[in-house]
């Protein structure tokens, strides 16, 4: 490991605004804690470190001397056209270190070295990560295993899918998921008390769970149902997740805790009609997922369907990881952009004009788009991401308005 030069700039972690907190009232404070505040704050350099490394590796700094466009670099390096997202991803977060300028001309945009990169101290930061907090270590060493890999897919001699998800892979990613890891977990109490939010008024409800996982979402679900006297009142909640292994794992925690709750699980492919899939129409109170919905292939067919399962005055409730502004490259995106999954889908100009996260501005025109009323963020992004723009983290709600027609 390269000891890190005079350039580099120091890591400094600036005190929270104090009027975070008022945006965040509704949650617990133990989730959006200041351990979590200093890890997000950790993770993000930590990416852009691995970015300056993957630079060097990718041969980049000597492209750089003149502007270049992520397309041009594509083909001076021979590059599998499929990696341009990763390789703007890797150009922007240069752009953020200060090692290199962008400008934008008509709908291209070119990057220039301003000075050649430092030697990452990816050891320093690892272990400030896990000073900070331990569980850090499921999200540090998936961004590695990741960053790995991208030389590879970047010369398609490696797939991206095989690699994070096969044999070695799944094991971090079951870590990752973990409610353990506060950084991943938050999606999941956000969504959870947000869902619960619009169950409680209800006598009795039935729960449909999207791409649930390995069940961690499940969990923190029935954990805040739980705390507010609700478990009683679920008339059925089917789970669902496309993954047979994740699938059976999440079967095999859950079963066991809750043996007297009408918990199901199945298969469902959010691609392919639900119906089809034993999802019939006008079944559900309440449609749920963390962390999934970003991956459908169409995404206003994705909405529609669910929308469709439920009943006239149901609730679409997703947690998601944000993206704050327009183009505005954050960590997690380095795990999951060399997946076909994630990139592999279909834009819309007028709220998925490319893959990957969302805004919250775009999940509400998607929402609206697909017939979801009331739609909204919480917690409110808008004045939160103003004066800390590191915030990624929110819940997406909107109302079947069958009953408008």
């Amino acid at each position: 490991m390269n000891a890190p030069s005079s350039d580099a700039p120091k890591f400094e972690i600036r005190p929270r605004d104090p009027r975070l907190a008022q945006w965040l009232q509704q949650f617990p404070p133990a989730v959006f804690s200041e351990r979590l505040y200093q890890s997000i704050e950790l993770l993000e350099r930590y990416s852009i470190e691995l970015a300056v490394d993957l630079c060097r590796q990718l041969n980049l700094v000597d492209q750089l001397g003149e502007w270049r466009s992520a397309d041009e670099l594509c083909r001076m390096l021979s590059f599998q056209p499929r990696f341009k997202l990763a390789l703007s991803w890797i150009l922007e977060r240069m752009v953020e270190s200060g090692c290199a300028e962008a400008r934008t001309d008509g709908q291209a945009r070119s990057y220039h070295l301003r000075r050649p990169p430092w030697p990452p101290d990816l050891k320093r930061l690892r272990a400030a990560g896990l000073a900070i907090d331990p569980a850090n270590a499921a999200t540090l060493d998936l961004l590695d295993h990741a960053a790995s890999v991208y030389p590879g897919v970047a010369n398609g001699q490696q797939s991206g899918d095989q690699n994070l998800l096969g044999t070695e892979g799944v094991p971090l990613w079951l870590n990752y998921f973990h409610n353990d890891n506060l950084t991943y977990a938050v999606n999941n109490w956000v969504g959870a008390i947000l869902a619960a939010d619009h169950l409680s008024a209800q006598q009795t409800f039935r729960i449909l769970e999207v791409g649930a996982g390995s069940g961690s979402a499940t969990e923190v679900l029935l954990q805040v149902l739980a705390e507010r006297g609700l478990l009683p009142r679920v008339k059925r909640y089917l789970i669902t997740e496309p993954n047979a292994y994740f699938r059976r794992h999440s079967q095999r925690k859950l079963a066991g805790r809750h043996p007297n709750l009408p918990l199901e699980w199945a298969p469902l492919d959010l691609d392919l009609p639900w119906d089809k899939q034993g999802v019939r129409a006008g079944q559900f109170d309440l449609v749920y997922g963390v962390n999934v919905m970003h991956i459908s292939k169409n995404l206003l067919f994705s909405l529609n369907e669910a929308r469709a399962a439920l009943t006239s005055d149901g609730w679409l409730v997703i947690g998601e990881c944000l993206r704050p502004y327009d183009n505005q490259p954050i960590y997690p995106e380095l795990m999951f952009q060399i997946l076909d999954s994630f990139t592999n889908i279909q834009t819309d100009p007028e709220f998925r004009p490319n893959p990957g996260f969302l805004t919250a501005e775009q999940w509400c025109r998607a929402f609206l788009r697909a017939g979801l009323r009331h739609a909204k963020v919480v917690p409110d992004i808008y004045s939160i991401r103003e004066i800390y723009p590191h915030f990624f983290t929110g819940a997406i709600c909107g109302q079947n308005d069958a009953i408008d027609k």
